[in-house]
């Protein structure tokens, strides 16, 4: 019995032994298998069609018709920069094309008219990307007026209405700004830079450092940024194919077909006044964004002209 137990007892060690090398091999014909197929999707992304890419500045970069020091190379890494992070924010470029298409008809004569060189549009894409935002210091519409300048420059702004979300009437405001920085600097560059740092903060960063050239002034981070952000969104939305953009015509945002109203008198509800042109509430204040309240006050007789989008543009619902 003895030699019995001791034979069943070397064939269960044995079986064991067997069993594990068994697995042992599995696992490697496994991991072999597994390695194999890691190997060939890594070879599949090294192959694939969409590259990263790095960006070839154009070698004669200007704004407003003044010169770049495209020679120094720190004034390189900092285009560079501006390129890289609008090519690539690609959602936000293609929203900015479609809407330049939209709104550059209505700011470019205005700029024209006033003397104001046609690069200062994508000043306006740069401060607000073409929307009628408020920022948190209360800069408000698409040239980012403050309420005390918006005043002072003829915009009238109250709890009726607020003429900074006035395209027509704020790129006017924009235009005498622009022209007064000019005139102060001698430069349309340091006008962008003063536009957004103000003419305070540009003056003192001039007195301590010495220097009045843009180019040459150590700039806090967001105006240091600003005008070469300017320049690689002209350049990005003048030549979408170059960077990669694949966008059509149809796919562009178009303006509105619109005929005027002239209202002098109160209005008390926006909401009936809109149906008697065949439109809503909503329709009426998105095109006329100037209009703050559901009413207008209007006590003192006031002229004012609304856009009304043409008769069937909006199918609305009775």
């Amino acid at each position: 019995m003895r030699i019995i137990k001791n034979i069943l007892m070397i064939l269960g060690v044995v079986f064991v032994i067997s069993t594990l090398i068994f697995a042992v091999q599995q696992g490697d014909d496994f991991g072999n298998e597994y390695q194999g197929k890691d190997l060939q999707m890594k070879e599949k992304n090294v192959s694939s069609e969409y590259r990263i890419s790095a960006i070839e500045i154009p070698a004669d970069l200007n704004f407003a018709n003044e010169r770049v020091p495209q020679e120094d190379p720190e004034i390189m890494e900092r285009i560079d920069r501006e390129f890289l992070v609008n090519t690539y924010w690609q959602s936000n470029a293609l929203l900015l094309m479609k809407r330049a298409h939209k709104y550059f008809p209505v700011i470019e004569p205005i700029l024209s008219k006033n003397g104001i060189p046609d690069d200062f549009k994508y000043l306006a894409v740069a401060e607000s990307g073409l929307q009628n935002v408020v920022s948190h210091a209360g800069a408000t519409g698409f040239w980012q007026i403050m309420k005390a300048t918006g005043r002072e420059y003829g915009l009238e702004i109250n709890a009726n209405v607020d003429e900074r979300y006035h395209l027509a009437k704020s790129t006017e405001v924009a235009c005498r700004y622009l022209q007064k920085y000019k005139d102060k600097y001698g430069s349309w560059t340091l006008a962008a830079a003063a536009y957004n740092a103000g003419p305070g903060s540009i003056n003192k960063f001039m007195g301590i450092q010495q220097a009045n050239d843009y180019y040459d002034l150590l700039l806090g981070e967001e105006t240091g940024r600003y005008v070469f952000r300017i320049m690689a969104i002209k350049e990005i939305l003048s030549n979408p194919d170059k960077y990669g953009f694949d966008i059509d015509n149809d796919d562009l945002y178009n303006a509105v077909p619109t005929f005027n109203v002239v209202v002098d008198k109160p209005v008390q509800n926006f909401a009936d006044f809109a149906h008697q042109y065949e439109i809503n509430y909503k329709i009426l204040k998105r095109h006329n964004p100037w209009l703050r309240e559901p009413h207008l006050n209007n006590a003192s007789g006031k002229v004012y002209t609304l856009e009304i989008p043409n008769k069937g543009y909006y199918k609305v619902s009775k």
